[in-house]
């Protein structure tokens, strides 16, 4: 599948937006932008990193702060973004492990951005959440006069209750609101990654429509093709399935390992193997134990987190069937996963539970499942392992789909608009 060629000759419409995009690098040029980020090092967050570099492109001087992964120099410059670093924190375990992670990272990012100040100096600050604590960074500068924007990647007090359930403290969910309302309320604009975002956004948080801009998430292609396959994969068994992602709580990879139990103990199938790409969410020690439990050693492989981006394209290529198994609660719900666009952009069939943000993206890539039904997801795996042609369609659907809608490429100029109109208002007080 291509896309359009791009040597048709210009048209008003064209032309119009070559205009406004110069007018767009007129006003950004030169530029200073500090980019606060706590739950990612740079750059290996694809999103933070994908912004960055559209704004880097658009002439403005870019400054992120971020946690140190092993190795990393507490200062250098990547691909022309100046990059700050404190050592991150051991991952979070309950609350007070939580309590302790935000803060001490929180405390970090502001005496690096003192730094920074004094170094470089920065026109706006762009915090990308979670933790909402970052508006405290974010508010201080309020007080000079620098222009904040809020990135809102994670409805944080959903994902609480996700990961926490009955066990939380509805003291802890009304901080979490309270700082998402703060953050909210004191930024100048508010970024979302999709609609239902912006519904919390508008009612929970009271923006105005106007001042909040969908930014969604999604994958880089600049040409990229479905990479190859892994050959030495392809004789486990008669479909591989692959799911590929961080493992949390709230990730739902323990209903797959169920759904899975279920192919084999309730529908007879055991011609499969299943990949299981990635963790670093916490609960990756759980799921091995819960894999040997359930007598799944033999059809499930655990690969581990794994840096290189292209060997993930290629274990999401060698799958006949992807796999988004996230569990229906108030944070899934309303958040797009970013394995979906991945799997689409590879052109694979999805079975996913029915989620309203799953059918907002994949449409007809994905195939739905009664939300936490772990038999019902067990037969759809099986109807899907039987119908390569069905495969095949759904594949080729995603996509196209990626090509010509959800490719970051679209996204870009939104986030280019929202700096141009940002700091065009800024310059005419002054």
């Amino acid at each position: 599948m291509r896309l359009k060629s791009e040597s048709n000759p210009p048209t008003a419409q064209t032309a119009e937006h070559m205009r406004s995009n110069a007018g767009i690098r007129r006003t950004l040029r030169g530029r200073r932008v500090l980019m606060l980020v706590e739950n990612n090092p740079y750059p290996q967050d694809p999103r933070v990193r994908r912004e960055a570099m559209v704004l880097v492109d658009a002439e403005c001087q870019v400054t992120v702060i971020a946690p140190a992964r092993r190795g990393q120099p507490w200062r250098e410059s990547v691909n022309g973004v100046r990059v700050y670093r404190y050592p991150a924190p051991p991952l979070a375990n309950g609350f007070w492990g939580y309590l302790w992670r935000y803060g001490y990272s929180t405390a970090a990012i502001l005496i690096l951005s003192l730094l920074v100040l004094f170094r470089e100096g920065f026109d706006v600050i762009h915090a990308a959440n979670p933790p909402d604590t970052l508006v405290l960074v974010a508010a201080l500068y309020k007080l000079l006069g620098t222009p904040f924007v809020y990135d809102h990647h994670d409805l944080a007090p959903e994902m609480y209750c996700a990961c926490f359930g009955s066990t939380g403290s509805r003291v802890v969910y009304y901080a979490l609101t309270t700082l998402e309302r703060l953050s909210c309320r004191l930024a100048d604009h508010v970024i979302a990654t999709n609609q239902s975002y912006k519904a919390v956004e508008m009612q929970r948080c009271g923006v105005p429509p106007e001042r909040i801009t969908i930014v969604r998430n999604g994958p880089e292609l600049n040409g990229r093709q479905v990479v190859a396959p892994v050959p030495a994969l392809r004789g486990k068994g008669k479909a591989i399935i692959a799911y590929v992602g961080v493992m949390g709580i709230h990730d739902g990879v323990d209903y797959l390992l169920r759904a899975l139990y279920r192919l084999v103990h309730d529908l007879g199938r055991t011609d499969f193997f299943c990949l299981l790409v990635g963790g670093r969410g916490g609960a990756e020690a759980s799921l091995r134990s819960l894999t040997t439990q359930l007598g799944l050693d033999a059809h499930v492989q655990f690969t581990g987190w794994i840096q290189d981006t292209s060997l993930v394209r290629r274990y999401i290529s060698t799958a006949d069937i992807c796999v988004v198994p996230d569990p229906s609660n108030a944070y899934n719900d309303r958040s797009t996963m970013i394995k979906v666009t991945e799997y689409m952009a590879q052109g694979k069939a999805i079975v996913a539970f029915d989620l309203p943000e799953h059918r907002i993206t994949a449409q007809e890539a994905a195939t739905y499942v009664r939300p936490n039904d772990e038999l019902e997801f067990a037969r759809e795996l099986a109807q899907l392992m039987d119908d390569p042609a069905r495969r095949q369609r759904m594949g080729e659907f995603g996509r196209l789909r990626i090509e010509t809608e959800l490719a970051w490429c679209y996204s870009a100029p939104k986030l280019l608009e929202v700096y141009n109109t940002l700091l065009s208002a800024q310059d005419r007080k002054r």
